[in-house]
């Protein structure tokens, strides 16, 4: 039976999240989920301390009787503790694998790059507060008991990994990024204006010079500014991708939503070698 410890490298969820998934969970033959205690705590904005929330990370991914370590939520933090926590991993936790999206693709980023286990994209706990986020967990539930119907579907034989494009943008010359080289890479975000998300572009595409291509994701909630940007988030992801020389792929089922899609960092079911 999978053991899945859900830990919060960012911000909290509550008892009565842990309590909804766990009851989804129930539905789902060969799952047992173990929600660390530190989920639910506070300080400030976030889930415990950087401390606290590094100890827990690193006492579900250490701990050889998890096969699983899910992300509880996103918001921000995770960036704060992920150099940390890849250097205080011990042998259990390379061959887990670590799931979530948003804020805590800075973790997804460092474990690919470190080669620790296998890092996906894919809905988190905390996603039961949207509505129809029961699917959404029932997906990554499903995901974790074998099912692979939720995947994102648009694979052609080249290795792969999922951003939001604010976190991915801040990963940008740091330490925590891999190497994307021959990678598809999809970006999806939300609540920024348009012009903004040309910003992000501008950014990410100067960083990541040789990787196989882009492909969009959602742009969703995006405040109306007070001029019109003149371009949806297609037509500036086509602009810099073609000033970059990076080929645009098309559109990715991948958003801050409840039909986000799972996307297997690298080959599917191929562990981290980055």
């Amino acid at each position: 039976m999978p053991r899945i410890a859900i830990c919060a490298p960012a911000r909290p969820i509550t008892q009565q999240d842990a309590a909804a998934v766990s009851a989804l969970a129930a539905d789902i033959p060969g799952l047992a989920l173990s929600f660390h205690p530190q989920c639910f705590l506070e300080a400030g904005h976030f889930a415990g301390t950087d401390v606290q929330r590094l100890e827990a990370l690193l006492e579900c991914a250490n701990d050889p009787s998890f096969d699983a370590v899910w992300f509880a939520r996103g918001g921000y933090g995770s960036n704060r503790i992920a150099a940390a926590a890849v250097a205080g991993l011990g042998e259990a936790a390379r061959s887990k694998t670590y799931l979530g999206y948003s804020d805590t693709g800075y973790l997804l980023a460092a474990l690919y790059r470190a080669g620790v286990g296998q890092a996906v994209h894919a809905p988190m706990p905390g996603d039961i507060r949207r509505e129809g986020g029961h699917e959404a967990v029932r997906r990554t539930l499903h995901w974790l008991a074998g099912d692979r119907s939720g995947v994102e579907r648009a694979q052609d034989g080249r290795p792969r990994a999922a951003f939001n494009l604010t976190t991915l943008a801040m990963l940008c010359g740091t330490p925590l990024l891999p190497d994307l080289s021959g990678h598809v890479v999809m970006v999806e975000e939300v609540s920024e204006h348009l012009y903004a998300v040309d910003r992000l572009f501008f950014h990410v595409t100067a960083q990541l010079q040789g990787i196989a291509g882009l492909r969009l994701g959602r742009v969703g909630d995006v405040p109306e500014n007070d001029v019109p940007f003149g371009a949806d988030e297609e037509a500036i992801a086509r602009d810099w991708c073609a000033r970059s020389g990076i080929p645009y792929l098309g559109r990715a089922d991948i958003g801050h939503d409840v039909d986000n899609k799972i996307v297997a960092f690298g080959l599917e079911g191929t562990p981290a070698n980055h």
